[in-house]
């Protein structure tokens, strides 16, 4: 089940890196993001941000996947700890955007996220 919710968990890291792909890209969904202070594609300060968060995302999802014992990664545990709490960061900033648009979608995912996350490092406490 452990590794199950570690997939899950970095499928949506992988979701994350396409949604920064796409705002990077124009898309207009600047009311989705970064507070909802952009009402279509997002200005270059914008996409730079986006992409910073790409190898963040990226990151957290081998972080989680290297706690739940997947082989080839072998990552130091602080990382999949670390992971769970840049996602609770996430899920509070989600949570509190003035964004109604950002707080419908990305609240509950992320909040979903940090739960995946904490199942995992908390079911594999004794192991690694």
């Amino acid at each position: 089940m452990t590794a199950q919710i570690a997939h899950l968990y970095a499928l949506g890291s992988l979701a994350i890196v396409f949604f920064q792909i796409a705002l990077i890209a124009g898309l207009p969904l600047g009311p989705w993001t970064q507070g909802g202070r952009h009402p279509g594609a997002l200005p270059p300060s914008g996409r730079l941000m986006a992409a910073a968060a790409i190898p963040v995302a990226l990151f957290q999802g081998v972080a989680i996947l290297s706690a739940a014992g997947f082989p080839g990664i072998g990552w130091p545990r602080w990382t999949g700890w670390a992971a769970l709490g840049l996602s609770l960061v996430s899920a509070v900033l989600n949570q509190v955007t003035p964004s109604r648009r950002e707080r419908a979608v990305w609240g509950p995912v992320t909040i979903v996220m940090a739960g995946l996350a904490g199942y995992v490092l908390i079911v594999t406490q004794g192991s690694g």
